[in-house]
């Protein structure tokens, strides 16, 4: 007779063993960094109650399927996502969790996953809310507990968007991209300076040039970032333009209301900026191009030694490139003319400027300014035209479209066009005279500063 067969011949039966896994979730990141946390204490009382029916056959996967920081009304949870592939393989037969919101918050999206357990036949337990889902009674009180959840979390919802809404009314900062021209102390926007800087450099270019794509190409010449030290787009550009942030307001879906942050612009400024953004921009883009005469009229010269005029082509959807063009191209004889039969005239302006701004700095060039200067005014000395020629390169970002141009055509004697570049002659007359007028001006402005 065998051991462990019965008396009358009958084996016992054996019990089926069920695959337990736990799964937590906890929707802050609020205390996760500690020894044992929310996370911890719901694990141990799931493994307890796992431990506690070790008779039924249960027993535990030890794999972890843990959400830490992840609200409960998205099913986009790693962990979850885990446990649901690991179901669909047949590797789990029970899914035990602490409370039923901590698997979902959702009515509908706990239905998605009954329908999931089912499809495996795997059973869903609470350990503080004892039931079944495989009865009708469990499922019913299974339905009215995460409506209660569902409520529960909407419920938070309003309360959240009813906080947002009314500390936005007074003004106060909830978060969110930190604007260009700001950073958060004490959970409230203060002014950064240099970013302030060209915050109101983008409105003023903006309505001097009435055109984002030129005031973009200009700026990337200066090298202006975003805040995150990407390029400027004309996205960037019109964000910027349209964020009434800048005029010291907090606004809360389309209602502004004043901050209790500074401004960075003004009233005029914005109103100036949005009476133009209310034009066509292609009508902006033609009126900007017929009343602005060509920088380089008459400056600019080929490899063949002759000058290069000012010429245009329209594209298909009626845009309007500007070029300069050498005269052989004009008179049709393209094909003896010079190297470079046209320049883009967007390019070589911003890159004569960018060449004007950094030869300004250069010794040689001070030195023969002020022996220029001299000429005209002895009392100037060289002190002086040093700090005039310093203080060109912050003035000329406040200058009008017509008042670079007289001074591009004051400092400027040639630009000759080479297949290695663009080389610019300075006129150090011009120099002088513009140094003299700065110098005379900077005891005006001392003055008025004390």
């Amino acid at each position: 007779m065998k051991r462990d067969a019965k008396p009358d011949g009958i084996m016992p039966a054996t019990t089926r063993k069920l695959r337990c896994a736990v799964y937590t979730r906890k929707s802050s990141e609020e205390g996760l960094d500690m020894e044992f946390n929310s996370l911890d204490a719901q694990r141990e009382a799931c493994e307890a109650y796992i431990a506690s029916q070790r008779a039924e056959g249960w027993v535990l996967v030890r794999d972890h399927y843990d959400d830490g920081g992840v609200s409960g009304g998205t099913l986009e949870r790693p962990a979850l996502k885990r446990l649901v592939a690991d179901i669909q393989e047949g590797l789990v037969d029970v899914v035990v969790v602490y409370k039923i919101d901590r698997l979902s918050r959702s009515l509908v999206d706990f239905t998605k996953l009954v329908e999931v357990f089912d499809a495996n036949n795997v059973t869903f337990v609470s350990v503080t809310q004892s039931f079944s889902t495989t009865t009708s009674m469990g499922r019913l009180t299974l339905n009215i507990l995460l409506s209660f959840a569902q409520f529960e979390r909407e419920l938070a919802g309003e309360r959240i968007r009813d906080k947002v809404a009314a500390s936005r009314k007074r003004g106060m900062w909830m978060g969110g991209f930190v604007p260009l021209g700001y950073d958060v102390c004490d959970r409230k926007l203060v002014v950064n300076d240099a970013e302030a800087a060209l915050v109101r450099r983008i409105f003023r270019g903006f309505v001097e040039m009435e055109s984002a794509t030129r005031l973009v190409q200009a700026l990337r010449t200066e090298g202006a970032t975003t805040k995150r030290g990407r390029p400027l787009t004309k996205s960037d550009a019109y964000r910027i333009l349209s964020n009434r942030v800048y005029l010291g307001d907090a606004v809360h879906k389309g209602t502004a209301y004043p901050g209790e942050h500074d401004a960075i612009i003004t009233q005029r400024q914005w109103d100036a900026v949005h009476a133009i953004l209310q034009v066509s921009p292609r009508v902006r883009v033609n009126r900007t191009r017929n009343t602005t005469a060509p920088l380089l009229r008459g400056l600019i010269f080929g490899s063949d030694g002759r000058a290069m005029s000012p010429s245009h082509s329209r594209g298909r959807h009626g845009q309007i490139y500007r070029y300069y063009v050498s005269q052989a191209v004009l008179k049709g004889g393209a094909a003896e003319g010079p190297d470079i039969p046209r320049v883009p005239a967007g390019e070589i302006e911003a890159a004569v400027i960018a060449q004007v701004r950094a030869l300004l700095r250069q010794p040689e060039v001070v030195v023969g300014t002020w022996r220029a200067a001299r000429g005209m005014d002895a009392g100037v000395t060289e002190q002086e035209v040093l700090e005039a020629l310093e203080r060109i390169e912050p003035l000329w970002d406040e200058l009008f479209p017509a008042e670079r141009s007289r001074i591009v055509r004051l400092l400027v004697d040639r630009v000759d066009i080479r297949a290695e570049g663009a080389a610019v002659r300075l006129r150090l007359d011009g120099l002088g005279s513009l140094v003299r007028d700065l110098a005379s001006q900077a005891p005006d402005a001392r003055r008025a500063a004390a």
